[in-house]
């Protein structure tokens, strides 16, 4: 595996001298890069904007780590630049990335807790806390180079098959509701009456929220390709995606709050339609 090229060196840890090391010394500066950014201009969605584009960095720098070498390391770098081409795309469209551009919910956090704890929570989470987990749920892919000598397996290609069509369920639900809000914007600039507030058809009839389904889904099953580089079921780099599903639970649970909060009709649709997972009913 090259090492040298990648070296940054921010502080000393376990991976140091490793290409995903490197990921994780550029993890640090970009974090201190969205604090320090974040606090002049009272935009705390920094993190956000890099959620989609950092994943396929981390795993580029893995693969070139290799020399492109390794069939597994490669193919799990494709998907996660699929990914981020769908996710990126999405929230170009969306204003995401446009200056100013603020998550609602980030919103709602900041008149819960009050300046000063908010910015408590920027320094502990929302800068370094979110730029970590989005590098942990991305490290499978140095399981992979670890074990860069494995062949492929039926796994992999199990697990490839499954992330496409999760990929495609979740681009899917994007586009049903980038649709539906579009229409709805076009109706109240029109003056007409919106007959249904929130979606509730497409995908959205199985699960209030398809698009996270899929989401957790396609990075539950990225930790399978290092199962299969590795032959190990339990590795430090699967806490990723569970910490990941940590983060998202609450992130819905707090939509939720609000949507309920702004549409009466919406607990009806709580009641009667899952939440996450289609056909199966538990309170998030």
């Amino acid at each position: 595996m090259s090492q040298g090229v990648f070296d940054i060196n921010v502080i000393p840890h376990p991976l140091s001298g490793t290409p995903f090391g490197t990921a994780l010394d550029l993890c640090l500066i970009l974090a201190a890069m969205c604090l320090v950014v974040a606090i002049p201009t009272r935009d705390y969605s920094w993190v956000d904007r890099l959620w989609s584009l950092v994943p396929p960095v981390y795993c580029l720098i893995v693969a070139a780590g290799l020399d492109f070498a390794s069939p597994r390391v490669n193919l799990m770098t494709l998907l996660v630049v699929l990914w981020s081409a769908r996710l990126t795309f999405n929230g170009l469209r969306r204003g995401v990335f446009r200056p100013g551009h603020e998550d609602y919910r980030w919103v709602a956090v900041r008149e819960k807790l009050g300046p000063i704890r908010f910015q408590l929570l920027n320094l502990t989470f929302i800068s370094f806390g979110q730029m970590l987990l989005i590098w942990w749920f991305t490290s499978p892919v140095h399981q992979a180079a670890v074990w860069s000598e494995t062949p492929l397996g039926w796994l992999d290609f199990l697990t490839a098959s499954l992330f496409l069509v999760l990929f495609v369920g979740e681009a899917v639900a994007d586009e049903q509701m980038w649709r539906f809000q579009r229409d709805k914007k076009r109706r109240i600039e029109a003056g007409e009456e919106v007959p249904q507030p929130f979606i509730t058809s497409g995908l959205f009839r199985y699960c209030r929220h398809p698009n996270y389904f899929c989401e957790l889904g396609m990075w539950w099953l990225f930790y399978l390709f290092a199962v299969s580089a590795s032959g190990q079921w339990l590795h430090w780099t699967g806490l990723g995606f569970i910490l990941l599903t940590a983060l998202l639970i609450p992130s819905m649970r707090l939509t939720e709050t609000i949507s309920a909060s702004k549409y009466p009709a919406y607990r009806d649709y709580q009641a009667s339609t899952p939440a996450l997972i289609p056909g199966l009913r538990f309170k998030i």
